[in-house]
């Protein structure tokens, strides 16, 4: 059996839903393939939060989000989900780059501003700060599992089918406007694909077209409990508690225990999630242990103990999840013929997921080009700006 339809989605994690949902509504015919059952832990996509953090300098990456935000309320209305808690977000540490993100965000309409790091604790007393504080109040927290579960149901409001349980095997290019996706459930063809499915990506693309070198590694953030677990504290965490992020100076002896920058945020019936920056092994995504690494485990903790006094440290719970990384940590987002696809989004892409469906349907309907800062072909740059960029 050959189903026929105008475009196929492979993989619907947050990306592909998005370019499901955008394609659906401009009343193109979509077909979206999840190879897993709704509520899987298996990609990058689940989980209860992620950081909506706006400290970015580039103007590509600012524009993003200055579209995405008005996108996440409009799925919001949409759905009648919550999705978006605007908590603010708050990075220190030592970074230069602070000054030219405030700049940044200002000149896009979007809040940005200085505190001291006495002032900062004063304010949200289960951080202890690192030099001066960049508040972002526009920023916030994501419910991921939420947003997914959002976006398809509006896909499907739309007119879009998804079928999930439905693994890809291979991808045919047939023409300039004819594709070909054999599942384990049959054949689908179509005019155009979008190709979104993470640690898997270049499996699927191999010999289809030229991805750049991704990075797959098994992270591994944990939860850890409030200090203080009365009704008065739970019910006051999610304003209590900004997202955050933390830089450091690997040539600082202060840091010396450190892997990466920290980023994390509150998560509601969770505790704190804290976690490490693209720092885990490189794995398998299909023979993947889910347990935590030991060591970067107890370094993790102790930054909980230094840093952020209303955690508790030995009260944890371990998160399991792939990062699926480019060199230079931009985005792949482009097409050749009639297969888009997008890619390398982990650690800081979740934020945009609703412009970057966007773009992939407007690649795949033809309606506009990609930032050439995602094209297939780009020499690796310096990446978007380093810590600040993080879930």
């Amino acid at each position: 059996m050959v189903d026929t339809v105008e475009t196929v989605v492979v993989g619907g994690g947050a990306m592909g839903s998005a370019a499901a949902w955008q394609l659906a509504r401009r009343g193109r015919s979509v077909i979206l393939l999840e190879r897993f059952e709704p509520g899987h832990t298996n990609g990058a996509s689940h989980g209860a939060s992620r950081n909506f953090n706006t400290a970015y300098s580039d103007p590509t990456y600012v524009a993003m989000l200055a579209e995405a935000l008005p996108l996440w309320r409009e799925l919001e209305a949409a759905t009648g989900s919550r999705l978006l808690e605007q908590v603010g977000v708050v990075n220190h540490g030592p970074n230069r780059d602070f000054d030219a993100v405030a700049a940044a965000l200002a000149g896009a309409g979007l809040g940005a501003g200085f505190l001291s790091a006495e002032a900062a604790a004063e304010r949200w007393p289960g951080i202890r700060f690192d030099g001066r504080v960049l508040h972002t109040p526009d920023a916030g927290r994501l419910n991921a599992d939420a947003a997914v579960t959002a976006l398809q149901a509006a896909a499907i409001a739309a007119g879009a089918e998804v079928r999930h349980g439905t693994r890809a095997l291979r991808l045919e290019v047939l023409g300039d406007d004819r594709v070909r996706v054999i599942t384990e459930a049959g054949t689908i063809e179509a005019r155009r694909a979008v190709v979104t499915v993470g640690a898997w990506t270049g499996s699927l693309l191999a010999g289809v077209l030229p991805v750049p070198r991704l990075r797959v590694t098994q992270e591994q953030p944990a939860h850890f409990a409030l200090r203080d677990r009365s009704a008065d504290a739970a019910s006051a965490a999610a304003t209590d508690w900004p997202g955050f992020n933390h830089a450091f100076d690997p040539a600082d002896p202060r840091y010396g225990y450190w892997y990466s920058p920290i980023y994390g945020m509150y998560t509601p019936g969770q505790g704190v999630k804290a976690g490490w920056h693209g720092v885990g092994e490189v794995t398998d995504p299909d023979a993947r242990s889910f347990l935590p690494e030991p060591v970067q485990l107890a370094a993790l903790q102790r930054y909980v103990r230094d840093w952020l006094p209303g955690a508790d440290p030995d009260a944890c719970e371990p998160v399991s999840c792939t990062y699926t990384t480019t060199d230079d940590e931009d985005f792949v987002l482009d097409r050749v013929g009639p297969v888009s696809v997008g890619a390398g989004f982990s650690g800081h892409g979740f934020k945009f997921t609703p412009t970057v469906g966007r773009i992939l349907a407007d690649l795949a309907t033809d309606a506009a080009a990609a930032p050439t800062l995602f094209a297939l072909s780009r020499r690796p740059g310096p990446g978007p700006g380093g810590w600040l960029v993080r879930r």
